[in-house]
């Protein structure tokens, strides 16, 4: 069987009546423009006062399909700002003090809706960043059809109605040509596969895999002309090596442009992003393959425009291939392409801050105080706070138990801001 068609089939089935009618109604509230009720409630995490506010409209379709729902959270002017995972976007004041979230007109349907929502959960709002009066989202773009990359969406803030621009779509750089074909040894004997520079077939491409749950997408302020981004592989695992294309990179992305410099590479599915300017590094975290999330530490002092810093993806990894499930079997033929060695140092490349050996579905990181960071999981519904010491290495290691998965985290005037998903909750604990 083609494992690409299995995998599209598989996720296409979970689409089935309950979340079709999830989806419909979130749309529907989207579409009247109705408030978002807000329910209320206070719970334990390790000690930790956990203030839970559920979102009772809207925001009912998950990023995956076992979730009740998901979404973004920042903040503008001391208001809260929610993005849901199809375009919903309402604002409060105070939570504490407000009973519903007004929600905002936008164009975001412009760029994504309905036609690509059914196809999979995979495809959706990725993340959403407030820097200034500005707005940016970024979302799975279906440039062609069936064919996918993440595009970036710009707009000034207005609490009425928000439009929409594109700013940036990922794509590769093949001297001015549409299309490329590649050659490449992949299990037994030679293939090749037609490129496209705009985007990445979801059947059509070499490594017979395709995931746009691994696209990345993540964005951080840089300075007043550039905001970072994330970009994912989509499971086309020799991108993230390719300095001619952004996909598998950190990159540095003037907004007022659209250039993009290459930050680092050798990215799998980079999740979180914090920029430490006091320290001018970033922190990333990073989905490896299966049983092996990561921590980087990005050091922009290090960096070398010509040879920009290498994170090893595919090359190394502590994880294995998905395929690889019999171990009392051969290994599957992507290890003849893509190895996955298990020291970076030995092969050339940057060491990850830390590994965790099982994964844990890695999330958003933050900074919460000088050198003090936490770090959010999905996989493992918890917190991590950390500290690095003088040498940059992380000490004081804590896990603190959330009890669902987080898909963003944001900290303000000492707060932990969590958007949860299993609940479609936002929830705040203070770190007083």
């Amino acid at each position: 069987m083609n494992y690409t068609y299995s995998v599209i089939d598989r996720y296409e089935k979970v689409i089935n009546n309950f979340e079709k009618k999830n989806l419909f109604q979130e749309l529907e509230v989207l579409k009247d423009k109705q408030d978002i009720r807000i329910l209320k409630n206070t719970k334990l995490s390790n000690n930790k006062i956990l203030k839970v506010y559920h979102l009772t409209k809207g925001f009912r379709y998950g990023i995956n399909s076992f979730t009740s729902g998901s979404g973004y959270i920042n903040f503008h002017n001391n208001n809260l700002l929610v993005l849901s995972s199809r375009g919903i976007l309402a604002f409060c004041k105070n939570i504490d003090d407000e009973n519903n979230l007004q929600q905002i007109e936008n164009n975001i349907s412009d760029f994504i809706g309905l036609k690509q929502f059914i196809k999979s959960p995979w495809f959706s709002i990725k993340d959403m960043y407030i820097h200034e009066d500005q707005i940016f989202v970024s979302y799975t773009d279906e440039i062609q059809e069936n064919c996918w990359n993440i595009s970036v969406l710009q707009a000034n803030i207005n609490y009425e109605s928000i439009k929409f621009k594109k700013i940036f779509s990922s794509k590769g750089i093949f001297d001015n040509q549409d299309t490329i074909t590649r050659k490449i040894n992949y299990g037994q004997g030679y293939g090749h596969e037609k490129l496209s520079k705009e985007c990445h077939h979801r059947n059509n491409n070499i490594d017979i895999e395709f995931n746009a749950h691994q696209s990345g997408g993540r964005i951080a302020n840089f300075d007043s002309n550039h905001i970072l981004l994330s970009l994912g592989d989509f499971r086309k695992r020799w991108l993230a090596q390719d300095t001619d294309n952004p996909n598998g990179k950190i990159i540095k992305l003037n907004i007022n442009t659209s250039d993009y410099e290459i930050v680092s590479l050798g990215h799998r599915n980079p999740q979180g992003m914090y920029f430490d300017k006091e320290n001018n590094f970033i922190l990333e975290t990073e989905h490896g393959p299966k049983d092996a999330d990561e921590i980087n530490l990005i050091e922009l002092d290090k960096m070398n425009q010509d040879k920009p810093l290498n994170y090893g993806w595919p090359i190394v990894s502590a994880g294995e291939h998905y395929r690889w499930k019999d171990r009392s079997k051969p290994k599957p033929v992507q290890y003849e392409e893509y190895p996955l060695y298990k020291s970076h140092t030995k092969h050339g490349f940057i060491e990850p801050l830390k590994e965790f050996t099982p994964s844990i579905g890695i999330s958003e990181i933050t900074k919460i105080g000088k050198n003090r960071y936490v770090t959010s999981s999905m996989k493992d519904k918890s917190l991590y706070f950390f500290e690095l010491d003088n040498q940059k290495k992380i000490i004081n290691l804590n896990r603190v138990e959330v009890f669902e998965r987080i898909r963003d985290l944001r900290f303000k005037d000492n707060k932990l801001y969590l958007f949860l998903e299993n609940t479609a909750t936002i929830g705040i604990i203070s770190l007083n």
